[in-house]
């Protein structure tokens, strides 16, 4: 289960996003990240992301060596929202020996 603590910390990178001219009650296509031990649990997992609706993608770290599932789902970026699918993609990546990682997004303060 998704540290309940963590909801802080969404809603704290959420108001970061709004503050940087994000408008949060349009659509925003955000990526979350998970963290996995290795390309064929990263691509297992990606495998059920996908049907719950998420665009993936699983890659290494140059550098550091470690791999991470991608999910992508344009969204109404509540914190909510956001929280409720950290929790789903923790949740569904724990049987493959992932974690939910955080999120990001490139915000939609330049979209008309």
């Amino acid at each position: 289960m998704f540290d309940p603590d963590a909801k802080a910390v969404t809603a704290q990178a959420l108001e970061l996003i709004e503050a940087d001219g994000s408008d949060l009650s349009q659509p925003l296509e955000m990526d979350f990240f998970i963290a996995v031990p290795s390309q064929q649990s990263g691509e297992q997992i990606a495998e059920e992301a996908r049907k719950i609706g998420f665009e993936t993608s699983v890659e290494q770290d140059e550098e550091s060596g470690e791999w991470t599932c991608y999910c992508t789902k344009t969204i109404l970026a509540s914190v909510d929202t956001v929280f409720d699918i950290e929790e789903t993609l923790d949740d569904l990546a724990e049987p493959f020996g992932g974690y939910s990682d955080g999120f990001g997004t490139f915000g939609n303060k330049d979209e008309e």
